[in-house]
Formats: structure tokens, sequence, C-alpha cells
């Protein structure tokens, strides 16, 4: 975490962070939808489980949440980024339990910050590692680089009912491929958008060109949530051709909801299943309502 910040910044890190965000509150969502909030908790309890019912991206952008709150709330970086070092040094080529991360992190401080133990007894651990939902923490995070997304996007959200293409590409172009997703992001946030509006994006931006996965995965998701029917072919290229869970589960859970989408979602996982790893299907054909 601390290194990332010392690569690339940390306003970079913190954006990065705010698209973490969202995604975990997707995972979050989808659980409670489902029924399964209890697996949207840091540590589940997966007694009696299938723990493939609970992969997400939980344990990913919780466990950043709650390693960014560590880390502010000892003093910053400076303080945090030698007790990752010797974390990873003392834990090398081996697994660890979430009481064996507890441990060495009291144990490190105590050694070198003993003046820190406070900060670190005042942590409601009990509710971080197994209370459902979001962080019981808001975590406030650099918006630097997520005002200009997010000003592009209220500027198409305010010209949804009149928005023509093409419009200027500059801003657009200007924004490296995280600002370019943060930009989608935003626009996911607001209510579907007429089908009008997204052509002005196509003939805008030409999203449907794009190769990066992330780009086409938001691009495609936001034409789904519109029930956008062009897009339909795009998103079973798509699927058929990444495996990955993080975008194929969504698109064909989205895929499933349109009107006309579900037949086509079906079919097209019935026709490919033996693409996938053996997990994923069993999640998408769990997400679709299919045998497993």
């Amino acid at each position: 975490m601390c290194f990332t910040g010392r690569l690339h910044g940390q306003a970079v890190l913190e954006f990065d962070a705010i698209i973490g965000l969202k995604a975990l509150k997707e995972s979050v969502d989808h659980f409670v939808e489902t029924g399964e909030e209890k697996f949207s908790a840091l540590v589940p309890n997966l007694k009696d489980e299938d723990p493939d019912d609970a992969f997400s991206s939980v344990p990913y952008e919780k466990g950043f949440n709650l390693l960014f709150y560590l880390e502010k709330l000892v003093g910053g970086s400076t303080i945090f980024e030698p007790y990752v070092k010797a974390h990873v040094e003392n834990f090398s080529h081996k697994s660890i339990t979430t009481s064996d991360f507890k441990d060495f992190l009291y144990r490190y401080f105590e050694k070198h910050h003993s003046d820190k133990i406070r900060l670190l007894d005042s942590v409601n651990w009990e509710a971080w590692f197994h209370k459902s939902g979001m962080p019981i923490v808001d975590n406030h995070f650099d918006q630097t680089l997520a005002k200009a997304c997010e000003d592009l996007a209220n500027k198409w959200d305010a010209a949804r009912d009149d928005a023509s293409g093409p419009w200027p590409r500059i801003e657009f172009d200007r924004f490296t491929t995280e600002q370019k997703m943060g930009f989608l992001e935003k626009l996911l946030l607001k209510k579907p958008f007429p089908h009008k509006t997204l052509e002005a994006l196509e003939s805008s931006y030409e999203l449907t060109k794009f190769k990066n996965a992330e780009i086409r995965f938001r691009w495609q998701w936001l034409c789904l949530n519109a029930e956008y029917e062009e897009i339909f072919p795009q998103v079973v290229d798509f699927v058929t051709s990444v495996g990955r869970m993080k975008f194929v589960r969504p698109l064909y859970r989205q895929l499933n909801k349109c009107k006309n989408g579900s037949e086509l979602a079906k079919k097209t996982f019935q026709e490919h299943r033996a693409f996938y790893h053996p997990i994923c299907a069993a999640m998408v054909a769990k997400d679709l309502g299919l045998s497993a």
C-alpha cells in the first residue's frame, strides 16, 4: 500500500482506493441481494459453507481499507512502511491466519513504537474483522484525480435528455487509464442513461474500440444498465474471451436482468461453460439460476 504511494504518488494510490471502494460496495450489495450478507465480513464464518461462494472483492478492498486506516492511525507511511516490510520478511513463504497478522502487528509496535499501542487498542478489531457490510470507518481519500472524472460525468448527466455527439475529446483524452475507468464509474452511479446519450458517448470517445478489459467492462456494464441491446454482441464476445470472475460474473448477471438478455445470457454460458475455470463456471451457473 505505502509502496504504491512511493512509486506513483499518494494521489494515485488514493484514487485507486476510490475505485476499489466502489467495487467493494458492489460486492456487498450483491451479497445483500442474494441473502448472503455474512460473506461481506472481512473474516467470514465459512463453517459448513462452500468457500467459493464467498469469493469477491471483499478481502482485497475491505482489507485495504483496514490497512489504510491503520497506517493513518499510527502516524503515516514513515512508521507503517517498515512494519509492512517486517511483516513480509517474517511470514515469507508461509500461510498465516488473521490472529497471526494481529499478533505480529502488536509485537512489532511494542518493540519499535510502544507509544502506539494505545492507538492499536482503540481499534474495534471485532467489528473490522467480523461485521458484515461496508468498513466501519469511512476513510477519506484524496479527491484530486477523481474530481475531474466526476465533473465530466456530471456534464453528461446534465445533458442526458438532449445529448448528441460527438463531444470534444480533449477532457477525456487527458485522462489516465485509471481516470477513464473512474469516469465510467461515476456514470455508473447515475440513473440509467437514455440510449441516445450512450450513442453520443460512443461517438465522442469510441469506447467500444478500447482493448483495456477494465474499460470494456465498465462501458458494457453502463450499457447493460440501460438495456442498450446494441452492446449485447460485444458483451458476448467479452465474456467468452476473458475468464476472470471480476468481469464475467457481473456482466452475465446484468445481461440476465435485461428484458431481452436473459435467454442470451444462459445460452451463451451453456455453450461456453467448458471455457471457464470450474469455480468460475459454478459461480456463474449459480448467478443465472442454472444447475451447478
